[in-house]
């Protein structure tokens, strides 16, 4: 039986320390472990003096990580101990298994790392969708809570800083975004496209004010040569345009004048002639690739009504 106790705690429990599994009931649905602490006391976390004086017990219910798709939950016994030092604040305190689960928390520590791994990778409402299907339910607010619990790692100062533009209203509104070039991690979004402000944070004396540590370049796209953080927060940087889209619409209001000119234009014949004098009632002018589509395909479906095919037969030869 000890064996068997033993074997378990390693199996659920793997880097939990002073955890014993006393049952493990499964039903339909959840998967219920009784846990127990096997430490002889705890240490007061007013104080700090260790106590094995115990004052009472108590039942807790945290959630655990799902089992075989079925929701995991725990029967964790937690004692409360006496406090030995007489000047203690506190009379009485509850104690803690280290990596299970937090004061008065309702999940275990490894159900909200998977939680807001599941929020990370598809948010609240997806992540919502998924934890149920795989026996954790909760709802979006807690897995976004979850995600926002998270502690942000630090990362290190950047070498080089790539700027570009973003638009909040195309045409009207830009903005400034900074990229870690190395890394490919972004750094900020600035909401206007000033060289002042990029000068305010790549500026030295950021780091003090919570922003960008000061970089050794500065890469701003189009820009054919490499600024230092200190002249491009002196010098005004040119502003990119959506050059792309600007010469695309210059070319559409200009193409009859782009068009090749041909000194020996050929003769139509006598049925292009002749189709061109019938007149036509269609948006499409004859010879347009979408217009003759179109006609082959209306063509196509009144043969079908006639023969008698039906409308789903008729869609499905047409599609």
């Amino acid at each position: 039986m000890n064996e068997i106790s033993l074997r378990l705690d390693e199996l659920l429990f793997p880097s939990i320390v002073d955890v014993a599994v006393l049952s493990v009931d499964v039903n339909v649905a959840i998967v219920l472990v009784n846990v127990r602490c096997t430490a002889t006391g705890a240490s007061c976390p007013g104080c700090g003096t260790w106590s094995a004086r115990v004052h009472v017990s108590y039942l807790r219910f945290p959630a655990d990580v799902p089992s075989a798709g079925r929701s995991g939950l725990l029967q964790l016994r937690v004692r409360r101990f006496t406090s030995r030092e007489a000047e203690c604040w506190r009379r009485t305190f509850v104690e803690q298994i280290s990596g299970l689960a937090r004061r008065n928390a309702q999940r275990t520590k490894r159900l909200r790392s998977t939680l807001a791994a599941i929020g990370l990778a598809l948010t609240g409402r997806a992540g919502t969708r998924l934890a149920s299907i795989v026996g954790a339910p909760a709802s979006r607010s807690t897995v976004l809570r979850l995600v926002d619990a998270l502690t942000e790692s630090e990362m290190p100062a950047p070498r080089v800083i790539g700027v570009d533009e973003y638009a909040t209203r195309k045409g009207r509104h830009y903005g400034t975004v900074l990229v870690d070039v190395e890394t490919r991690r972004p750094i900020d979004l600035l909401p206007d496209r000033a060289s002042s402000g990029l000068g305010r944070v790549a500026g030295p004396a950021a780091r003090n004010r919570g922003g960008v540590p000061r970089p050794r370049r500065v890469l701003r796209r189009g820009s054919h040569r490499r600024r230092s953080a200190g002249s491009a927060a002196r010098r005004p940087l040119a502003h990119l345009w959506h050059l792309s889209e600007a010469a695309e619409r210059s070319i559409s209001q200009h193409r009859k004048c782009l068009r090749v000119l041909v000194d020996e234009t050929p003769q139509p014949t006598e049925a292009e002639t002749d189709s061109a004098e019938e007149p036509s009632h269609s948006l499409w002018p004859t010879g347009h690739r979408f217009a003759d589509r179109s006609r082959t395909v209306h063509a196509t479906v009144h043969a079908l009504v006639e023969a008698g095919h039906s409308r789903r037969a008729i869609q499905r030869q047409s599609a």
